[in-house]
């Protein structure tokens, strides 16, 4: 027999399906002829064998230049495989069994946090943008490699989210331990099935994105941020927070999201073209209000990673507070503006932008003729309810990133110092 060791699922895809999780203290010991599982006292242990569904085919390219393009495109189709079998549109019930956190549980929880690194970290930031509003239950956001080190406020009383996209990351499955050992009740919102995270977790609401292998997360991202949408509306319906009839409403608005994401990936042939006018730029500035504001702190982090292209997102009110020193000719500055309280807002920033000669890319919702004839190019995405418009405004922000870096000669897929699956601290 063969036997194949690796630290996560989709590399060892096209040679089996069959896959053995070892945990914290446990040692394997491959031969020729077999293996044997061990902690570090030397008592040997009986693992189960886990069969992930997950078929070779889809940890390949499949015509696309690269596995990050192809990701983004999956998006539409694996947000409907997150929300599809959770909800129930005629009467806009939303089950989340699996988290293990029943609803008497969700009544007596007194506060929120969500925990989080990276791409997963600015996810968690939009869910407490649902939460709160949705629910009316406060929610802090955590960096999972600074949760244990201050000490924590978390109790009986207190709902712990852990968000990563393959359940493996060292510093989230630190503050998994640190929250447990303070009483919390814990649910993780994962990609990769069996992963440490699901085992060490009260329950897991998988995202169903299939396998992510280019190291610049962006399927998982969006389907993070659809199991957060459904937790949000069910939360508030539990609480009472949101009418069956508003419930009913907001999943019609899940169910129909997949076209709207679809009419933005149209907008791939546009975005191009506003890649090669801004390639050569050495920093970028992205800017947004609101739920938008860590949509701006992804697209930043996304063009950083992929093309090395220092960039830095900030809330567009926080602009005049320092990041506006820096605007000049050759800065673009990325604006997410959308349909919301906040558009006046948004707008007054673009002509601060633009009288220190900035070049501003707008990614906007119904743009006007004020609009189209201050930026310098627009990108336009299709409406849709609040809560979702991330997940539609995340795609230009991906569609950017990887143009430039494209362009710019970059190994998209594998960027340098960058690892998929961070398993240390």
């Amino acid at each position: 027999g063969e036997y194949f060791v690796a630290s996560d699922v989709p590399a060892i895809l096209n040679h089996t399906r069959e896959v053995i999780f070892l945990d914290d203290g446990e040692i394997a010991v491959v031969k020729s002829d077999g293996y044997e599982v061990m902690d570090f006292a030397g008592e040997k242990k009986t693992k189960p064998v886990s069969h992930i569904d997950w078929s070779p085919v889809m940890a390949e390219k499949s015509g696309y230049k690269h596995f990050m393009l192809k990701e983004i495109f999956e998006q539409p189709r694996v947000v409907v495989d997150t929300f599809r079998t959770r909800v129930e549109p005629e009467t806009g019930k939303i089950n989340l069994t699996e988290t293990g956190i029943s609803d008497d549980l969700l009544k007596s929880i007194e506060k929120i946090v969500i925990v989080a690194c990276g791409t997963s970290y600015h996810a968690a930031l939009v869910g407490k943008f649902m939460i709160e509003e949705l629910a009316r239950v406060p929610v802090e956001v955590d960096l999972a490699s600074e949760f244990k080190y201050r000490d924590p406020i978390v109790n009986d009383r207190t709902l712990l989210i852990l968000i990563s996209q393959s359940g493996e990351t060292a510093d989230t499955l630190a503050a998994l331990k640190e929250g447990k050992a303070k009483g919390a009740h814990c649910f993780s919102i994962v990609n990769v099935v069996g992963s440490s995270l699901v085992r060490q977790s009260d329950g897991v609401l998988y995202t169903h994105a299939g396998p992510e292998i280019s190291v610049a997360s962006t399927k998982a991202f969006t389907t993070q941020l659809t199991a957060l949408y459904l937790f949000g509306v069910h939360l508030g319906s539990v609480l009472g927070r949101i009418s069956e009839d508003k419930a009913r409403e907001l999943v019609d608005d899940l169910v129909h999201l997949r076209g709207k994401m679809e009419q933005a990936l149209k907008q791939d042939g546009a975005i191009q073209e506003i890649a090669k006018e801004f390639m050569h730029a050495n920093d970028f500035l992205y800017l947004g209000r609101g739920i938008n504001y860590p949509i701006a702190l992804e697209g930043a982090l996304k063009l950083k990673e992929i093309s090395y292209i220092h960039a830095e997102g900030y809330p567009a009110g926080e602009m005049k507070h320092g990041p506006i020193a820096l605007i000049d000719e050759n800065i673009p500055v990325v604006v997410l503006i959308t349909r919301n309280e906040t558009y006046d807002k948004i707008m007054n920033n673009i002509e601060e932008v633009k009288a220190r000669s900035g070049k501003v890319i707008a990614v906007a919702e119904k743009p006007d003729d004020d609009l189209l004839e201050k930026a310098d190019a627009v990108i336009e995405i299709p409406s849709t309810n609040k809560f979702l418009m991330p997940i539609v405004s995340a795609i230009p922000m991906q569609l950017i990133a990887y143009h430039i870096a494209v362009l710019r000669g970059t190994d998209v897929d594998q960027p340098r110092n960058l690892a998929k699956s961070v398993t240390v601290e």
